[in-house]
């Protein structure tokens, strides 16, 4: 037997070495389906002498492996391809397991530049890597990746693992979300400063995955609506508002470790470190919002639409002085979003923001534009948002020009030590 006949491990079994024919592994998942792909997918390992791409600008790299994943403090990206997968019906945990470490081999080499390790050349087989990204950089791509409470249930022996505070979002007001774009048992969330980069990774994993998991939702973001370093300048939204300006600096570590990163409360060990990510899309009626006055919009806000800086200020980071009165009325009005969002206001609460613009087009019916914003955001405790997003879904004068018409909620797990892989990881 050659080294490229070799048979893969099985879950638990001896790591594969260099060589093993990926094509037949993973090219026959989809084909033979769940069981058969359990048997076939296996952990992939990076060599260089798979990479077909030029090799990359290290600035343009994202470390895979460290103490949390990376694209939660990592500086934003310009571009979000965002998916959900539910486990099909009938795979087994070691069907899991087995396309799991398949995607973090993959994963890993396309964040570094490479394709999807395995033989790209057989003209008698589909290549290993859908290719689209040959020829370009990595633009920073990280790749994040989530569990659902649903894939904390009984079928794949996970209950006993389940994080304390992963469990559904209770209905919270002004919501009415779709169930078919809501959830799922895994997210992925892939970030780029190029679309075309991030869409492969999703693509690629959707692939690898065929027959263990089917897509639930997918969505694609643009320019991104927060800045989560000091160092990036805060963007503005599709009302044309700075609303990421006071958002956690996710380079300081005492901040994150209070706000954001799961700590010694959670009596899980193996998810210490992760994070819980709630998701949300948020239509902005954007018609009506143009029809109304420079004033309104402002007062919405709590911010001057043309420099970003408070109503009491003059620059854009200006602390907004809550107090301040002009008339009787406060200057930043009691239904402002700054005012109600502030941690000030909420016992010091505070969330990692990563939000993307979308647009769905054009409305057939109305030919109104289908667009807004797909709120991420990175929490301790799902808590935090359920408490923030009580207040704001009760008093927040930008109800008025706003839907919220999916969301998730997710458990992203910390990073993998060298070696170590997303199966390993979750069964323990």
């Amino acid at each position: 037997m050659t080294s490229h006949d070799q048979e893969p491990a099985g879950p638990g079994g001896p790591a594969p070495t260099g060589g093993v024919s990926r094509r037949r592994l993973l090219g026959g998942i989809g084909a033979l389906g769940a069981t058969a792909a359990a048997a076939t997918a296996v952990t992939l390992t990076v060599r260089h002498g798979d990479d077909v791409r030029p090799t990359a600008d290290d600035t343009q790299m994202v470390p895979f492996r460290g103490a949390h994943q990376a694209g939660i403090a990592t500086p934003a990206q310009d571009r979000l391809c965002f998916a959900a997968f539910d486990v099909v019906p009938g795979t087994s945990r070691d069907d899991l397991a087995a396309m799991l470490r398949t995607w973090t081999a993959a994963v890993e080499a396309m964040t570094l530049g490479r394709t999807v390790p395995g033989e790209q050349e057989d003209p008698n087989s589909p290549p290993e890597d859908t290719g689209e990204a040959v020829g370009l950089t990595p633009g920073n791509l990280t790749v994040t990746i989530g569990y659902g409470p649903s894939l904390f249930d009984d079928r794949f022996g996970l209950a006993a693992r389940r994080p304390a505070a992963l469990s559904p979002l209770p209905t919270l007001p002004r919501e009415d979300l779709a169930p078919g774009s809501s959830d799922g048992d895994i997210c992925v969330q892939a970030c780029s400063d190029d679309p075309q980069v991030a869409f492969h990774a999703v693509r690629n994993l959707r692939r690898l995955g065929t027959g263990v998991v089917n897509p639930r939702w997918m969505e694609l973001g643009f320019g991104r609506t927060a800045s989560t370093s000091p160092a990036q300048a805060t963007p503005r939204n599709l009302m044309g508002f700075k609303d990421g300006t006071r958002n956690i600096d996710a380079a300081d570590q005492a901040l994150m470790a209070q706000h954001v990163w799961i700590g010694s409360e959670e009596p899980q060990n193996w998810i210490r470190g992760g994070s819980y990510l709630v998701s949300r899309k948020i239509r902005m009626l954007l018609e009506q919002w143009d029809r109304d006055n420079l004033a309104d919009q402002q007062n919405v806000f709590g911010r001057q639409k043309s420099t970003g800086a408070p109503l009491t200020g003059t620059q854009e980071r200006d602390t907004p002085d809550f107090a301040a009165r002009s008339g009787g009325d406060y200057v930043i009005p009691v239904t402002s979003h700054v005012r109600l969002a502030a941690p000030e206001n909420n016992g010091g609460l505070r969330i990692l923001r990563r939000g993307y613009s979308y647009t769905d087009g054009i409305d057939p019916v109305t030919t109104q534009l289908l667009g807004g914003l797909f709120f991420l955001a990175y929490m301790k405790s799902p808590g935090q948002f359920v408490s923030l997003q009580k207040i704001l879904g009760q008093h927040d004068a930008l109800n008025e020009y706003i839907q919220h018409l999916s969301g998730g909620l997710f458990v992203v797990p910390p990073g993998l030590a060298q070696g170590q892989d997303w199966a390993g990881q979750l069964f323990g």
